[in-house]
């Protein structure tokens, strides 16, 4: 997925502030489950996040175009470990680095629920 910096994304020390970042890896990591997962899954689970780890590498500034990848690593049946990639689309310079730990919910209840083992399958590597 590809983003562009904004005005609105700067901060006072002129790059994109890191709430920007978080909001980057949350947007990707929604159109990656919008895009893989079925309809039925998408009405029935929800996501909630349970762990961030973000290591910044270089930082971005206004006009930069930034490629966002993400891909699932481990994951259980209530914990999808989540990793991303925020990179300068110009360089492919990596910009930052994350991690993240989903726990899949209910969407009617809110609480946590167990994700299928097909399911895992689809998403995990």
């Amino acid at each position: 997925m590809t983003v562009p910096v904004r005005s609105t994304d700067i901060d006072e020390q002129n790059h994109v502030n890191n709430t920007v970042y978080l909001r980057w890896i949350q947007d990707v990591a929604t159109a990656h489950w919008k895009s893989l997962a079925s309809s039925n899954a998408q009405a029935v689970i929800g996501w909630i996040v349970l762990r961030h780890e973000i290591d910044y590498k270089m930082p971005a500034s206004l006009g930069d175009k930034i490629l966002l990848r993400t891909w699932v690593g481990k994951a259980s049946r209530l914990k999808f470990e989540r990793f991303t990639e925020v990179r300068r689309k110009t360089e492919m310079h990596l910009l930052a680095q994350a991690r993240t730990l989903w726990v899949p919910i209910d969407v009617r209840t809110g609480k946590p629920t167990r994700v299928s083992a097909e399911l895992r399958a689809q998403f995990s590597t």
